[in-house]
């Protein structure tokens, strides 16, 4: 992870935030506006296709019971389990995060050979609690009020407050997150005042880019 940050001509981009703020919303709006993404939920997910060694690891450690009858991860009931287990949620983070980071060295190195000149961006939901801000170039952080995000991840994921709750204290705090940024998008509001952010955001990164060249 090292070699990430600092290419004269490149800029990475972490963009995080909390549960249920709306990262994917600002990541696709980036995305449209010429900014390729690096999603760390989809690496995730790929690390632990059935028989990868992440995978392997995970079904010894909680057993064939946490596997679907396809053999992929049923990933609610781990999801059950380790968001009240802050050291099962350890053995997880433990099996699958050296290999998404290698996962994601791989497509930035692709991305840069492709376009030495590009702004990138990595979708990172646990970036500030992972302690990887000195690896990007730039911090943005997803903002909505808890109890916005409460009530979205109610109605997205179908969960009764307990589990919402229980889901929300393993991640720091948003406010605690949005101290790590050098830019908050406000997701709180409309679509169109979260696009107008994510233009402004994207003329600044621009600007950035050509400090650099």
């Amino acid at each position: 992870m090292k070699s990430l940050r600092g290419d004269p001509k490149s800029i990475l981009v972490g963009l995080t935030g909390g549960i249920a703020t709306g990262k994917s919303t600002v990541a696709a709006m980036l995305e449209e506006l010429g900014v390729p993404m690096i999603d760390f939920d989809m690496l995730a997910r790929r690390v632990v296709e059935p028989d990868r060694e992440a995978w392997q690891e995970i079904v010894a450690y909680f057993g064939e019971q946490v596997l679907l009858g396809n053999r992929t991860l049923d990933r609610r009931q781990i999801a059950e389990i380790v968001f009240t287990d802050p050291e099962k949620r350890k053995k997880l983070e433990g099996f699958t995060h050296p290999r998404v980071r290698e996962e994601f060295v791989a497509e930035l190195r692709a991305m840069r050979e492709s376009d030495p000149e590009a702004i990138i961006q990595a979708v990172v939901p646990l970036l500030i609690e992972s302690e990887l801000q000195r690896f990007f170039d730039y911090i943005v952080v997803v903002y909505a009020p808890l109890d916005v995000q409460m009530a979205r991840l109610m109605e997205r994921d179908g969960l009764d407050l307990q589990a919402a709750e229980a889901r929300l204290r393993a991640q720091l705090p948003i406010d605690e997150k949005a101290e790590h940024a050098d830019t908050v998008i406000d997701n709180s509001g409309t679509l169109d005042e979260t696009r107008r952010q994510v233009e402004e955001l994207w003329h600044r990164l621009r600007e950035l880019r050509a400090e650099c060249r």
